[in-house]
């Protein structure tokens, strides 16, 4: 099941987003830390690109992520031209006060009084846009809520006299190209729950889970994982936690929420859903697959429209001369 979800208000957000984009300097993208790629929106490349505008990469809910893991993304997109990349969490008003300070590094030329340094923050919902405004305000100001597309309109405030700061709605992009990162974005609560289903989310989170933290599920839920699959971690927690419906079948919705819940939450361990590495391999099985997938349509295509012969000339349908040369 692909997962897609491009709420209406979301057009209107990206055409205000590329109007404000050319009177900004820096463009500062907030990242879900558990799976930064997946979470990265390639409208707002695409915006900040067309414009030429450096981009501050935060990696939000740090705290939440494999520390091992976040310093790897950290590597990968320090290495990226006109990119700079911080790991933080926004609930740490300390962390927050870090960023203008990277802001000015970053666009040196600006943040004086006569050339006000500009920044707009941007991101997929529910990566803490609104937690960081408001901390870096220091006052509450943007609206925060657990669940995504919670801003639906843009705000701009001046930190002092010389910084300004533009909060946009969280934005997604039409179609989420990749099966996977639907999953995780859903499994981060970044995905409207109308868009999904909770156990088909959660038996995708239980797989990962399985094959890179094992013994986090092993420590929340107090049962082996050998032999497991998602399903059958599904069923475990039901039993583990006595979730049974009306005749002692089990509540696998409820136990689905659970993990969800645990792992959203950090209850379940410090987690990363992905790493350079992995994503790597995943885009080249997508491409090799996308190879595959254009070669059995060429080979349909050309069964329906058969050759004459596979030597061009036996198909010369030309008149060809049989008398003889007239004598000279």
């Amino acid at each position: 099941m692909a997962i897609q979800w491009f709420p209406g208000h979301m057009t209107a957000a990206r055409k205000k987003a590329a109007e404000t984009m050319e009177f900004t300097d820096i463009v500062i993208e907030v990242l879900d830390a558990r799976v930064p790629e997946a979470s990265s929106n390639p409208i707002i490349k695409e915006l900040r690109l067309h414009r030429q505008r450096p981009n501050l990469k935060i990696l939000n809910k740090a705290d939440l992520a494999d520390p091992l893991v976040t310093q790897a993304w950290l590597n990968y997109y320090n290495n990226q031209e006109g990119v700079k990349a911080v790991a933080l969490s926004c609930k740490k008003p300390g962390d927050a006060t870090r960023i203008p300070g990277i802001c000015k590094m970053i666009a040196p030329h600006r943040g004086t009084h006569l050339k006000q340094l500009r920044m707009m923050i941007m991101g997929i919902p529910n990566v803490g846009k609104s937690t960081l405004m408001n901390a870096l305000l220091n006052r509450r100001i943007a609206k925060v809520g657990d669940e995504p597309a919670v801003t639906k309109v843009q705000q701009r405030f001046e930190l002092d006299p010389t910084m300004s700061i533009t909060d946009t709605p969280g934005l997604m992009w039409p179609k989420i190209q990749h099966e996977s990162d639907g999953f995780m974005l859903a499994a981060s609560h970044a995905i409207g729950r109308n868009a999904v289903i909770d156990e088909d989310v959660a038996i995708f989170l239980a797989d990962l889970l399985l094959a890179r933290y094992p013994a986090l599920l092993t420590q929340r839920y107090r049962f082996a994982t050998e032999g497991m699959d998602g399903v059958d971690v599904i069923e475990a927690v039901a039993k583990q936690r006595g979730f049974r419906l009306k005749g002692s079948q089990l509540d696998l919705e409820k136990s689905a929420m659970t993990l969800l819940t645990d792992y959203r939450s950090g209850a379940l361990g410090r987690i990363s859903l992905e790493t350079p590495e992995t994503r790597e391999k995943m885009l080249a099985a997508a491409q090799a697959l996308k190879l595959e997938k254009a070669k059995i349509s060429a080979e349909a295509e050309a069964s329906k429209n058969p050759k004459f012969s596979e030597n061009p000339d036996s198909n010369d349908t030309s008149e060809v001369n049989t008398e003889p040369e007239a004598e000279i």
